[in-house]
């Protein structure tokens, strides 16, 4: 019986219109979400957003012309302005922009057309069968077989047939779903490459090889910076048993996108994409300095329930981000 591809089936039922968010997320009640922190907003706050984005039109140039130069001249300002948050209408393009996935659209031109209709890959049940977690309440996937499922198959089952070493594991679509929320599948894909053979920073496809490698040593790393930088609770983790296998793994695989609120993922994944792997990890010591009071008054079983679910006053991105950046590393990543 020949195997059926998600193009064989027919779209679910669309599902009853819901309250979204921004971002497209089905708001949840009694919930705090970015939305309401940007209710009310003045005037004069309105004004400044329009400034801010006029000044990053202005250093990206028409269709990111001026983009390479100005990195060059100004790379401080720069970074500063992507550690400030780069603006929602412009994030898809910069992101293609500091990641190099631009590049590799431009030098493969057809490629992604002919990975999608005409190779076949052995992960396409596997996917098909995974489409559907990911990003369950956002509007766009939310369609039993609808345009946002398909083109994450799309992309998926393109990249499984790219790189047959790494193929398809769940953590993934993650990555894909966030990316296809800014950009075309095509984009997305090739954003996806950028990310995991390396184009601009070191490669993470190891974070998806048999055995997860790159995950167990980015772990093995988290561990000790804990120790280094948090040592009471370092040594309570001990005490209690508690490694970061139990609750950092998908910070690492998914770079945030599935345990954190969106609005702070999309954050981190301004930072991620131009500055590297680095962020995550200073995230995930920030995150745990900021609840380190009451972490380290915790017994084994309430630990791990805190640190799967932290607050929402530690989701704030302009309260946890600056405390990231603070954090100065002299730890070889790559070693």
């Amino acid at each position: 019986m020949a195997k059926k591809r998600i193009d064989d089936y027919e779209p679910g039922p669309v599902p009853p219109p819901a309250p979204l968010d921004r971002f497209g997320f089905v708001k949840q009640e009694l919930s705090y979400s970015h939305d309401d922190s940007m209710k009310g907003r003045s005037a004069y706050e309105y004004e400044r957003e329009e400034r801010r984005v006029r000044k990053w039109r202005k250093m990206i140039g028409v269709g990111g012309s001026d983009w390479t130069y100005y990195v060059k001249r100004k790379p401080h300002v720069v970074k500063r302005r992507i550690r400030k948050g780069i603006p929602d209408c412009l994030r898809g393009l910069i992101w293609q922009l500091i990641s190099g996935s631009r590049d590799l659209l431009l030098m493969n031109p057809g490629v992604y057309e002919q990975l999608v209709i005409y190779e076949t890959s052995a992960s396409e049940l596997d996917i098909i069968r995974d489409i559907s977690r990911t990003f369950p309440s956002h509007v766009f996937f939310r369609q039993r077989h609808g345009p946002g499922q398909r083109s994450l198959y799309n992309v998926l089952k393109a990249y499984s047939v790219f790189d047959r070493e790494v193929g398809y594991v769940q953590g993934m679509g993650f990555l894909a779903g966030l990316l296809l929320l800014y950009m075309s599948e095509e984009d997305a894909f090739w954003l996806l490459v950028a990310l995991l053979k390396g184009a601009v920073h070191a490669p993470m496809e190891g974070l998806y090889l048999v055995g997860l490698p790159l995950v167990q040593q980015y772990l093995f790393q988290f561990d000790n910076l804990v120790r280094e930088y948090l040592p009471k609770l370092g040594e309570h983790f001990t005490q209690e048993m508690i490694n970061p296998s139990m609750y950092a793994s998908q910070w690492f695989i998914t770079v945030f996108s599935y345990s954190f609120p969106f609005h702070l993922a999309l954050r981190i994944w301004d930072v991620f994409l131009y500055e590297g792997v680095k962020i995550v990890f200073k995230v995930g010591l920030a995150i745990l300095k900021y609840c380190h009071d009451d972490l380290i008054k915790l017994p084994f079983e309430k630990l791990i329930y805190a640190l799967r679910n932290f607050p929402e006053d530690a989701m704030n991105p302009d309260t946890l981000l600056p405390m990231a950046y603070s954090i100065k590393m002299h730890y070889d990543l790559n070693a």
